[in-house]
């Protein structure tokens, strides 16, 4: 014997208890590239909508440090653009903790940019935790590379920047240019 199912089970819209705070239609959940969100029923004659999900700075925890400037305490937040630490009495304090401020792993030789000329490559962190070296020249240049820079230059075009690269049979110097490419013979 065969069950009935109720279509809204699958519908993707569910109406709320709360109206809209513009027009007073109901609100509904719906759901959009950018994750689940409330929005009115008299769309598109009413077009507020409220994002459920937000990356908006919510504390994550807190570090028991006191801020610089308001003393405080520093929390670490998480953002759009992924965790950083801040003052926990933000808005009043907008104090933000930079790379800079934390001390970094000594490096081993500032290698100069090879698309500039003028600028160094430092390590930096993706929003993703994933470590890249950039020109410090940024946003004027925009030279970046994956893998960890090596003083050299490439046998096969003259490219001023080497990078390693782990292999199968072992570590390897490959030229930093995207159109070369070329790994080292020793």
């Amino acid at each position: 014997m065969a069950s009935k199912i109720n279509p809204d089970l699958f519908s993707h819209q569910v109406q709320q208890e709360t109206p809209c705070p513009q027009c007073g239609a109901a609100l509904l959940m719906r759901h959009g590239k950018h994750g689940p969100f409330l929005g009115c029923s008299a769309y598109p004659d009413c077009d507020y909508i409220k994002p459920l999900h937000q990356n908006d700075g919510h504390i994550i925890k807190a570090l028991g440090v006191p801020c610089p400037e308001c003393q405080h305490e520093l929390v670490l937040r998480q953002g759009r653009y992924g965790m950083f630490i801040g003052c926990s009495h933000y808005p009043e304090c907008h104090h933000i903790e930079t790379q800079n401020s934390v001390p970094a792993e000594p490096q081993q030789q500032p290698w100069l940019c090879p698309e500039c000329g003028t600028g160094h490559l430092v390590k930096r962190n993706s929003r993703y935790g994933k470590a890249f070296y950039g020109c410090d020249g940024y946003p004027k240049c925009k030279f970046a590379v994956n893998a960890q820079p090596v003083a050299g230059e490439c046998e096969a075009c003259g490219y001023p920047l080497l990078v390693q690269k782990k292999l199968a049979s072992g570590e390897k110097h490959q030229c930093a240019n995207r159109k070369c490419q070329h790994i080292q013979s020793s």
